[in-house]
């Protein structure tokens, strides 16, 4: 079977540190209040500018399009331009009176579309550079995108100057402006797409071994920091643990240099071969010129039938694109389920400032840094499913392992009309973890439904509910804060009461998701003609 080798395991590193950075809207709730008081705008349209982001992602299948006709990296490149241009205005022009609302508007939208960019570019190598490994290959890279947060809230905490610089605002614009265009210019060499080799698979299962090990570890690290943090125990300083982190982040460099310096080896071993049987041909030559027929076994037609693993190749999926994606049940289905459970994850997460402001917790950092930290298992969760159940020859069908993930959100939000804080943070980790998964879940589901073919364009048309949904969901929430507010005069909502009708309202709406996404699966299931439960067997060859 088709083995990655260096210069594939290279490119899934570079998607590994582009996604780990391509969330910069993702910290938005840590100084979305600060924004509302600096530029003084209502709670409505501070959700509008957490829609702005989203916005960017109705034009996302720019980016497939882009992808079909340039090469990878300068769509990297194009994408975190967008972002530099947005943040970086913002940044500059933060405390002038002449950047007006509907400035912050447009720049964060083209930044949210740079997003979708980037992500393409990271979907597509995973899925063009892993073959039948594509799957674990895309949730151990988007995994990373749950770090964003994290990561961006760690350097703002521990680069000296940054916070001292008195701003939150604008430490965070910077950082979102620069990082994201620095990573890109680093990784753009790796992203390229390479032929398959044919070689055993044996060091790409030790290699993807190890990358769990150094993804469980680094993710470890993420939950400590923020549970250190919201414990308030002591532990590792803020500069400590942002070195720890970028030294777990950097450590998956080494899988492609191992693996180099293996083929290297081999070569130099390949070629002493070579060398030793020219010179036997050579005396062969010389005595009574009897030759050897050597029967390399497994060359013929027989040997083609199946796959290393003497597995049986899947049949070809239709491909569904165009307008004939929007004339089919199953999008629609699909489109609203994701809008009721991984989108409404979302803006429940882009409203954690609010929500911690009004519950007067101290640390909003601290409770992004959770639902980050989280959601990174959350992506991980579906690569360590795809992995083991591809070795035991077991399929797991992604629209029921959505709905699966959806029933637990749904019990979040309900969790959230209690007044705890203890329920707020144990909420905030279930609703990180299954956004977190749904998200990663739904890159495979998209051409598991529609086909691999048209893959840049079709998920980049479903993830355009997010930007529908985070309208509707996000201007719902503000509308009744604003009417819980009323008569206050700092126009601030101070207590539980402030979002209890928005949790009941979004723990309805996730229930109905979880119901739409059960009928998507039964009707795949029923398609499929396979025995019913959720994990689907797949066809064996049988042994030689």
């Amino acid at each position: 079977m088709p083995s990655p080798s260096s210069a594939h395991w290279l490119s899934l590193v570079g998607s590994i540190w582009l996604q780990t950075v391509n969330g910069p809207n993702a910290d938005f709730p840590v100084y979305s209040s600060q924004l509302k008081e600096l530029k003084h705008i209502t709670q409505v349209q501070l959700n509008f500018l957490a829609f702005a982001s989203d916005a960017g992602k109705l034009f996302g299948w720019f980016s497939g399009v882009a992808a079909l006709y340039l090469p990878l990296w300068l769509v990297a490149f194009v994408g975190a331009a967008f972002g530099l241009v947005g943040y970086g205005v913002q940044y500059l022009f933060l405390d002038s009176a002449g950047l007006r609302y509907w400035h912050l508007f447009l720049l964060t939208s083209l930044a949210g579309n740079g997003i979708c960019w980037i992500n393409t570019v990271c979907y597509l190598l995973c899925m063009r550079n892993f073959g039948s490994s594509s799957r674990v290959a895309v949730s151990l890279a988007t995994s990373y995108l749950g770090l964003s947060a994290k990561v961006y809230t760690s350097l703002a905490d521990s680069i000296p100057g940054l916070v001292a610089s008195g701003s939150k605002a604008k430490t965070y614009l910077l950082l979102n402006a620069v990082v994201p265009m620095l990573v890109a210019v680093a990784v753009a060499p790796s992203l390229r797409v390479v032929e398959l080799r044919s070689e055993a698979s044996t060091e790409s299962d030790a290699a993807f071994l190890v990358m769990f090990a150094i993804t469980l570890a680094t993710g470890a690290c993420a939950v400590v920091g923020s549970i250190g943090s919201t414990s308030g125990s002591g532990g590792l300083s803020s500069r400590e643990h942002v070195i720890s982190l970028g030294v777990l982040l950097a450590t998956p460099v080494l899988i492609p240099l191992a693996l180099r310096v293996r083929e290297s080896l081999n070569k130099i071993r390949a070629t002493k071969r070579e060398n030793r049987i020219h010179d036997l041909g050579a005396d062969d030559d010389a005595g009574a010129g009897a030759g050897v027929v050597i029967d390399v076994g497994g060359a013929g037609p027989e040997s083609k039938e199946g796959d290393g693993d003497g597995g049986v190749s899947e049949k070809p999926r239709e491909e569904i694109g165009g307008l004939r994606l929007l004339r089919k049940l199953d999008f629609w289905l699909y489109f609203f389920s994701y809008m009721f459970s991984g989108t409404l994850g979302l803006v429940f997460l882009n409203n954690l400032g609010q929500i911690a402001e009004s519950r007067r917790l101290g640390q909003t950092s601290t409770l992004v840094s959770l639902s980050s930290s989280f959601g990174f298992f959350g992506r991980l969760l579906p690569s360590f499913l795809d992995y083991y159940s591809a070795k035991s020859g077991y399929s797991i069908s992604r629209t029921g392992s959505m709905a699966s993930l959806m029933a637990p959100m749904a019990g979040a939000f309900f969790l959230l009309l209690n007044s705890s804080d203890f329920f707020l943070y144990l909420s905030t980790a279930v609703i990180g973890t299954c956004t977190g998964a749904i998200a990663s879940v739904a890159v495979s589901a998209t051409s598991e439904l529609f086909g691999a073919e048209n893959f840049g364009v079709n998920h980049n048309v479903v993830v355009s509910n997010i930007p529908v949904g985070s309208l509707c969901f996000g201007y719902l929430a503000a509308y009744l804060y604003q009417r819980a507010a009323r008569g206050s005069s700092s126009h601030q909502c101070i207590g539980a009461a402030c979002y209890r009708e928005t949790f009941a309202v979004w723990g309805a709406t996730c229930a109905v998701g979880t119901l739409l996404c059960a009928v998507l699966y039964a009707r795949g299931r029923r398609r499929r003609a396979a025995p019913p439960g959720e994990v689907i067997r797949t066809a064996r060859a049988s042994p030689a």
